[in-house]
């Protein structure tokens, strides 16, 4: 009898790229996989190349503060939640697992009515609010930090990171020298500002390339449409908007990285042993969760941490020679923890709580 698994989540990238990190090994050991998400979500679009049947529901956004779509999306949450229920229904799936977002709300609630085991994954150090509504219904809750614990009832909460896409462990060194026209063997710094570029990473970026280019080469994931043209043919820099098939060759290839602290980026280099500078998302343009994770990873010694408040020429390039002259640390600390397998610890559960009629 085949093994069903519905995997729910949407909204940005980082609610579904763990899901799909965990597609390879759901269809290796026998698993009948089906999407739920709304109807033109990122989700859609991601999930796409995978030949898996999705299904949009209708979602709204729970929002803390005043809005005229107050008024009508719990109109579209509880529409969301009968599709949700009547495709479970068709579906009958063993399991559910959920990595957040809106849509993940209506599928997990009806779920739980028609007593179908529901995993689900926070990212962040505190739960965010479509979480929060799914917990109590929830069998268990898979974290990335062990800070999340006090927030999750004990018997529900498993310290598991978050699973990553597979192929980003076999990257290739060589190739990455060739695309970014390497030809000496400095130390290489690995810049990366997310999806959209961090403003304050580019410009310190380039404000002390001349002396970062004595000492690194360096690779700069600046963002859409975030290019400098002017430094397009500067020896030892390689600067490109984003990177899809050659960003697992430039992990293979850095030394250090400087990125952000979004949640699946610094699990991701967690999983690849990475030592790395933070510089999170300041508290007066975010909710604060950078600046969270960017904590737990410093006191759990995997990162260095510099704030934006903080961060000038000086301070970057010190902190930067800091983190390459002891790396060594990080990783020796980034070996010991306990999120080192996380699609193993997530497919264990799976097995175990899936129902078995």
């Amino acid at each position: 009898m085949s093994k069903k698994i519905v995997l729910t989540g949407g909204g940005t990238a980082g609610h579904v790229t763990p899901n799909l990190a965990l597609i390879p090994e759901l269809k290796k050991e026998g698993y009948e996989i089906t999407y739920i998400g709304s109807y033109d979500g990122i989700e859609k679009k991601l999930i796409s190349d995978f030949n898996i049947p999705y299904y949009g529901v209708s979602t709204g956004k729970l929002r803390r503060y005043l809005d005229p779509k107050n008024f009508s999306d719990p109109f579209r949450i509880i529409k969301g939640y009968a599709e949700a229920r009547k495709l479970l229904k068709k579906l009958k799936p063993d399991i559910i697992f959920s990595k957040g977002g809106f849509v993940s709300v209506p599928v997990v609630r009806a779920a739980s009515t028609l007593k179908i085991p529901c995993i689900i994954h926070e990212s962040d150090i505190t739960p965010g609010l479509a979480n929060k509504l799914c917990i109590p219904v929830a069998t268990k809750v898979c974290c990335n930090f062990p800070e999340t614990m006090q927030y999750i009832p004990e018997d529900k909460s498993v310290l598991t990171g978050t699973p990553i896409r597979s192929e980003l462990t076999e990257g290739n060194r060589a190739k990455a020298k060739e695309l970014c026209k390497f030809t000496d063997d400095k130390p290489v710094v690995l810049v990366i500002g997310g999806s959209q570029g961090a403003g304050s990473i580019n410009k310190i970026v380039r404000s002390t390339l001349t002396k970062l280019l004595s000492v690194y080469n360096v690779i700069h994931i600046c963002g859409k449409e975030k290019m400098d043209n002017l430094l397009l043919n500067q020896p030892g820099y390689a600067q490109f908007e984003f990177l899809k098939e050659d960003l697992k060759d430039v992990f293979a290839l850095c030394d250090v990285v400087v990125s952000r602290a979004g949640a699946n980026s610094i699990c991701e280099l967690l999983a690849l042993r990475k030592p790395n500078l933070l510089i999170p998302l300041p508290a007066t343009t975010s909710r604060g969760d950078q600046l969270l994770n960017a904590a737990s990873f410093e006191k759990q010694g995997f990162s260095l941490v510099l704030h934006e408040e903080e961060l000038d020429e000086k301070s970057f390039m010190n902190t930067l020679a800091d983190l390459y002259t002891n790396r060594q640390k990080y990783i020796d600390a980034m070996n010991k923890s306990d999120q080192m397998q996380p699609t193993l610890t997530i497919m264990r559960l799976i097995n175990e709580y899936r129902k078995n009629d």
